[in-house]
């Protein structure tokens, strides 16, 4: 029987339990290889519904937290080693509360491809336009530029009814550990990596990235002339076994919750191990978190930043994706004692951030607007990605490879032919898409197609799979 959780607070029950508990297996309460309740017996003791106990078991087997044994019942997973939670468990607060971050730079004195129409349909990491609530979104914005105050200056920070509205969403939906002032508002989630590599590089410093991996943040953290070393990956995510071949680095760049752009997931164990690696290496880890809202069939994933008490990551998100890419406003969480730093990085080689736009996208999330429209888009994207896979597999089996997981606004459709220049023959046609290849580091790179289903409607999405069928059936571009 679990005795020692209490469902009191003002999230949804569901929300609540799956916290406690997976807070309850990190910190070894329930240590690996213990036996949980069935379900029933769970929900008869908390009093709640079978079903919501159901969803949360189900979410916890999903992020490996735990595993069903048939015939058994459900136990807390025997990957999550004893060892890495003795070696990363939370860390006692130190005087100054630093705790285990790696070193902090001095704060320093005040001075002060071009590739077409990117918004064609398939264009990766292009949401759906047309579902954009505009009318909701003019009447906010309406009200916010008759407001005197949004007219003039106001904090390189970010404006601070945005920061709080962030800071509560990320606690809630993404389970980050942060407050309104830890929140950077920037210019776009490349601002905020370029604020990253301003205030933590110094020349010679090395840095790891993800390979395959998200070629804007390539083309930043190489930006200052550091060595880049890049990071392979295992089963469609980061290896983290290979790490510890290859040496220190002062920071890492990865997509722990959603790998761009081959769609996989890093497990509880596995997290915690980078975690863990991270602080014994004194490096910091850099995690984007560009589209982890869209997970089909299991409520989205936690971000890593939140799983200890001052970890050593630099969380970065945007709205490019949950709202319009031509908003460019992103932000920046950042652990208290590097707080300064960023702001005056900001001020100096950025400013402020447009002020009506903070302030509509602010309103856009008090009124509760952001949640619901997250929500509606979550379901659409389901159903293209449904109906983008069935067309694939009718169309293009055997001509190419789909790799996916139930997440994200893109599919790899992964095959043996030059994608550089089957991708520019797809823009010739009003589709647009990025190589395989150009996601990779160095030799040896495989090659694909990276579709961003998301901006593409029915009629586009057969069209297009048609189009590739005819291409591909013919092999004007195979190797």
């Amino acid at each position: 029987m679990i005795d020692d959780i209490r469902l009191d607070g003002p999230e949804p029950l569901q929300q609540q339990l799956y916290q406690q508990l997976a807070e309850r297996i990190i910190d070894r309460r329930y240590p690996a290889g213990s036996r949980l309740p069935s379900s029933r017996q769970l929900a008869l003791d908390m009093g709640i519904s079978r079903n919501t106990v159901n969803a949360v078991y189900d979410q916890l087997k999903a992020e490996g937290f735990v595993q069903s044994q048939p015939g058994k019942g459900l136990f807390v997973h025997q990957r999550i080693h004893s060892d890495t939670l003795q070696r990363i468990g939370r860390p006692v607060l130190q005087p100054d509360g630093v705790a285990l971050l790696p070193p902090i730079p001095k704060l320093q004195a005040s001075k002060y491809d071009r590739a077409g129409d990117v918004s064609l349909p398939f264009q990766p990491g292009l949401p759906d336009l047309d579902a954009f609530p505009i009318r909701s979104w003019n009447r906010i914005l309406h009200h916010q530029e008759s407001r005197k105050r949004l007219r003039g200056y106001d904090s390189s920070q970010g404006y601070l009814p945005l920061r709080h509205a962030i800071a509560e969403y990320l606690r809630s939906a993404r389970g980050v550990r942060c407050q309104e002032h830890q929140v950077i508002i920037t210019n776009g989630a490349q601002q905020a990596l370029s604020l990253v590599m301003d205030v933590l590089l110094k020349p010679g410093d090395r840095v790891f990235s993800e390979n395959p991996g998200y070629r804007g943040a390539r083309y930043a953290l190489a930006s200052r002339g550091n060595p880049v070393t890049s990071v392979p990956l295992k089963r469609q995510v980061l290896d983290v076994d290979a790490l510890p071949a290859l040496g220190p680095a002062r920071l890492l760049f990865c997509t722990p919750t959603h790998q761009y752009p081959m769609g996989g997931i890093l497990d509880i164990s596995q997290r915690m191990a980078l975690l863990r690696w991270a602080q014994q290496n004194q490096t910091w880890l850099i995690e984007d978190d560009y589209d982890s809202e869209f997970h089909f069939y299991n409520k989205p994933f936690a971000a890593m930043q939140g799983m200890f008490d001052h970890a050593p990551v630099l969380y970065v998100g945007s709205f490019s994706k949950t709202l319009l890419p031509a908003l460019r406003v992103g932000y920046l969480v950042v652990p208290e004692p590097l707080v300064d730093h960023f702001v005056q990085a900001k001020q100096v080689n950025g400013g402020e951030s447009p002020l009506l736009i903070q302030a509509t996208i602010a309103e856009f999330m008090e009124t509760g607007q952001f949640t619901r429209h997250v929500r509606r888009m979550r379901q659409l994207y389901r159903d293209k990605w449904l109906h983008f896979q069935a067309r694939v597999a009718a169309e293009l089996d055997g001509l190419v490879t789909p790799v996916a997981e139930s997440a994200g606004m893109h599919l790899v459709l992964e095959g043996d032919f030059d994608d550089q220049e089957l991708s520019l023959w797809l823009r010739t046609r009003g589709f647009g898409s990025t190589p395989l290849s150009s996601h990779f580091f160095g030799e040896g790179n495989r090659t694909g197609l990276v579709m961003g289903f998301a901006s593409a409607s029915e009629h586009e999405i057969e069209t297009c799979v048609a189009l590739l069928r005819e291409r591909l059936g013919s092999s004007p571009v195979a190797r």
